[in-house]
């Protein structure tokens, strides 16, 4: 009778501890639409991870008590602990709140990607907010969604800027906060910079079409980017959709002869994908001379050897021709006459770029603390655009790497210390080549031809940064980071024309800005998974560029300019409320910059300026407050609408010149205390998006831009702007392998006038205007899926 006692004790246990260690299945579907999610990531904490399959299903090694955690790029992160390993899971999971999205594409020391757990401010975009519009040219969903930053364009789709926290890019010839071209952030395509190494952002040759992912931190971040006093930007193109092999083309159409249409190839493998997209875009522009024509060829491929290495390469061509119609002054603005600019006109003012960009991404686990991703790139362009003051052609080559180590460590139980270690390179070889336009005595009536030679440059500019950060994490979600970077700029300037009058060739002119080191530390807390609040402080630098380095007037170089210096504290916080249905990010910050170049007049007598040239002085007191919420008001599978969830944000910004003076021809300009131009105190947004479970979609979403000053004596106020735009689809599986998607949208509903862009201290221009009338567009999107 023991015996039998014993075995019966024995076999339970067997069956006991079977229950409690083992393995465990299950699936991990859409809450809403109950399709099954392929390459789900699933980990159980302190047991490694794996992904879901083709069908969503799972099979993991188990431990009961263990936390398992379910995350998808798009959806709430599911986490439950463990109570017996022989029960298959069925989970759901719903679509998450893009504001508290988990950080895919920034790099970040703290091994945990969740927002709450980024003690910074890190801005978020993916396919939803990117396509509440055409989804042709991202400014839309920038300056809705981004709280702090503002997304500018010189045309139809040419001239983008960003304006990240006010640093309004270098000095201008004709005052300060010049935005003629895009300085002081730094900008990556799927780890690839589109900055050049000379600091200078030009994104026409973008397909802004093609972007599925967007992230950016506002304020320095020179500890992990280098050069970035205002901040980074990092976009991510399309992915193939995992477990899926398909073809597709997307047709859109619209106002002032707009057209788009992309041709798609998707190829979602077990351990390989493939995107393929060629687009043709063209737009008649709705101003004179204003037509924009673009060519798009963009190669993504992931591929995955073992469970150990992943090697991605994007290869992407582009042929982009933009006129431009230039800037209208004010007068023009105001009577709405938007026959543009005679002087762009005449010259037959435009932006050509022809480019091709390659990288290769290689990322390897050599075990459970330490990972390498290393990246190779290169790009190359050739351009020619020409404007009021004349034509210019350019080519430049820009190569480098980017390497990382990613380690984390366990060091006791509920502490960890995780941190990333690297360093980035970039070269840069230009050949710049001004001309001057002169009248077409064929044709005297028609465009300016090219003129006689002014210039001709070669510049080589190299810029490099080291860069190490580090996470402590403790019990209870407390967290410290610390970090720290230091960057390197070299430009080598060759003027090569040769001085006519005694036959001598140009001067050569060579500086460098060295051991620029930017400290970053910060604090986090988060509270019971909910919500957390972070205190940081971060620096960052702007060096000069080539055309600042030399003293025109007499050929000297300018041994005294030095870069520009940003500071930064930043307190925030950021939640998830209301059982996750209410989420939220606040930040307020105060930024420092110190150095900003400024003009300086050199006398040639008591009445006369001899010359001015580019020096520091002076600096900008950025203070501000940014506020973004949504809320899930619903969600249901079984009612007529699915989900809908409003959002609103806000943007408080109190900018001001500090001890700035700025000095030329006509004497000194003391701009101290005044707000710093090019910058609105109050930016608002609010919309709704609705989907419906039948497959139609829907958002409605209003714009207020108070009015800024457009001169930094302030005497000169831009016009403040009110818009509403909305967009109705419908979007279904109309078999089991036929998709659809229908839309129709409308930009600016009510006719408002406003602005794409407005020249700084650049009077008697001003205005880029936007189109004053209602803006209409619809498409159709079909795929066949294999």
């Amino acid at each position: 009778m023991k015996k039998i006692y014993f075995m019966i004790l024995g076999l339970a246990l067997v069956f006991n501890i079977s229950a409690q260690t083992g393995r465990i299945t299950g699936k991990v579907v859409d809450a809403t639409t109950n399709e099954p999610l392929a390459a789900a990531t699933i980990r159980v904490i302190g047991q490694g991870g794996t992904s879901t399959n083709v069908e969503g299903e799972f099979n993991i090694p188990c431990s009961v008590g263990a936390d398992l955690v379910v995350s998808y790029v798009g959806y709430k992160t599911y986490r439950v602990a463990l109570e017996n390993c022989g029960t298959a899971l069925a989970i759901s999971l719903t679509p998450s709140n893009q504001l508290l999205d988990e950080v895919e594409i920034t790099a970040i020391s703290n091994t945990n990607p969740s927002q709450l757990y980024q003690a910074k401010s890190i801005s978020k975009l993916n396919a939803k907010e990117l396509e509440r519009g055409t989804g042709l040219f991202m400014d839309d969903a920038i300056n809705t969604n981004i709280t702090g930053v503002y997304m500018t364009r010189r045309a139809v789709s040419s001239g983008q800027q960003f304006n990240i926290r006010g640093y309004g890019n270098g000095v201008g010839f004709r005052g300060a906060s010049n935005n003629f071209d895009g300085q002081g952030y730094k900008v990556y395509l799927n780890g690839i910079p589109i900055t050049d190494a000379e600091g200078v952002t030009q994104m026409d040759d973008i397909d802004f079409g093609s972007i599925g992912n967007v992230e950016v931190i506002k304020g320095p971040a020179g500890t992990l980017y280098g050069l970035a006093i205002a901040g980074a930007v990092n976009l991510q193109t399309k992915k193939a959709t995992p477990g899926q092999a398909s073809i597709g083309q997307n047709v859109l159409v619209g106002n002032y002869g707009l057209s788009r249409f992309t041709t798609q190839l998707q190829l979602g493998l077990d351990k390989s994908s493939v995107l393929i997209n060629y687009g043709t875009q063209h737009s008649d522009g709705f101003m004179p001379h204003n037509a924009s024509d673009k060519d798009f060829v963009n190669f993504m491929g992931t591929f995955t050897p073992n469970e150990n290495q992943e090697i991605s390469t994007y290869l992407a061509y582009s042929n982009s021709y933009d006129e431009r119609a230039g800037e209208l002054t004010i007068a023009q603005f105001e009577a709405n006459d938007f026959s543009g600019n005679a002087r762009y006109i005449k010259n037959d003012a435009h932006s050509a770029v022809t480019s091709f960009r390659a990288g290769l991404n290689h990322t390897y686990h050599f075990s459970n603390q330490v990972s390498n991703t290393t990246t190779i790139f290169g790009a190359s362009s050739s351009q020619n655009n020409s404007s009021a003051g004349g034509w210019t052609d350019k080519s430049p080559t820009n190569y480098g790497f980017r390497s990382t180590f990613d380690l984390g460590f366990d060091l006791a139980s509920g502490v960890t210390l995780s941190g990333i270690v690297g360093m980035e390179a970039q070269r840069q070889n230009a050949l710049i080549l001004g001309y001057s336009m002169a009248t077409n005595n064929n044709d005297p009536n028609g465009y300016n031809v090219i003129g006689n030679q002014r210039s001709n440059q070669a510049t080589i500019t190299s810029t490099s940064s080291y860069f190490t950060e580090w996470t402590l994490s403790l019990p209870s979600d407390l967290s410290f980071t610390g970090g720290i970077g230091v960057s390197n700029m070299d430009i080598n300037l060759m003027n090569r024309a040769y001085d006519s009058t005694n036959g001598t060739p140009g001067p050569s002119y060579e500086t460098d800005y060295t051991g620029l080191v930017s400290p970053h530390f910060a604090i986090n807390k988060v509270f019971n998974d909910q919500l957390s609040a972070y205190f940081s402080y971060s620096r960052g630098y702007k060096a000069p560029v080539s055309s600042n380095i030399v003293i025109s007037t007499t050929g000297e170089l300018n041994t005294g300019l030095k870069p520009e210096v940003g500071n930064q504290f930043e307190i925030g916080t950021k939640g998830s409320l209301l059982d996750s249905k209410l989420n939220y990010q606040l930040a307020a910050f105060s930024t420092k910059f110190e150095d900003k170049m400024t003009s300086v007049a050199v006398p040639l007598d008591a009445n006369t300026t001899a010359y001015t040239y580019i020096a520091n002085g002076g600096g900008q007191i950025n203070k501000g407050l940014e506020v973004a919420v949504n809320y899930d008001m619903y969600q249901s599978t079984t009612g007529f609408f699915s989900s809908v969830r409003p959002f609103a944000n806000l943007t408080y910004s109190d900018f001001t010149y500090d001890n700035f003076s700025y000095e030329n021809a006509n004497g000194v300009s003391n701009y101290d205390g005044n707000a710093v131009a090019g910058v609105s105190p109050i930016v608002a947004n609010a919309g709704i998006d609705a989907t419906a479970n039948n497959g139609l979609y829907g958002n409605l979403n209003f714009s207020y831009k108070d009015s800024m000053p457009i001169t930094s004596d302030g005497t000169t106020q831009s016009a403040d702007y009110r818009l509403w735009n909305m967009k109705l689809g419908y979007h279904k599986m109309i078999s089991s392998h036929f998709d659809m998607n229908v839309y129709f949208g409308v930009n600016n509903i009510f006719g408002e006038k406003y602005y794409y862009m407005v020249f700084i201290n650049q009077l008697a221009d001003a205005y880029i205007p936007a189109p004053k009338d209602a803006n209409y567009f619809g498409g159709i999107n079909l795929k066949y899926i294999f």
